[in-house]
């Protein structure tokens, strides 16, 4: 009898300790920001920060602070920021941007939300520019 009391207690303490740390991950999953969570189509929504090298009319191509380059798509909807409001025409050469938007299985970044002269720090992943 006393055999069965001591497998069934450490069982409920297994349960207890898997379920705990499962409840951990999920709580620490909800506590990332917004851009950094994967949306409903496993496409990860992370910012890219760093010199734009080149534009045209539906994509800027962002250098990092690794020397690597990316390819941001502007889509129609995306919020382009600055001190004031900004329009695609604002997307030069030169300019440090940082963007939110979801990355596609080609690499690319479909951009969101483009701030303008800016630099974030970001923990974890982000992938920054160069600062000035």
């Amino acid at each position: 009898m006393k055999k069965n009391a001591i497998i069934v207690t450490i069982l409920v303490a297994a349960v207890a300790g898997f379920g705990g740390f499962f409840a951990g991950l999920k709580y620490q999953q909800n506590k990332r920001p917004a851009f950094m969570r994967q949306t409903g189509n496993g496409q990860s929504f992370r910012p890219v920060s760093g010199e734009i090298i080149g534009s045209d009319d539906k994509s800027v191509t962002v250098k990092l602070q690794d020397g690597s380059s990316k390819i941001v798509l502007l889509s129609d909807s995306a919020q382009i920021n600055k001190a004031s409001v900004g329009a695609k025409e604002d997307l030069k050469t030169g300019e440090n941007i940082v963007v939110f938007g979801t990355t596609n299985s080609d690499g690319s970044v479909t951009a969101q939300s483009i701030q303008i002269g800016g630099q974030i720090m970001m923990r974890g992943g982000g992938q920054n520019g160069r600062s000035q």
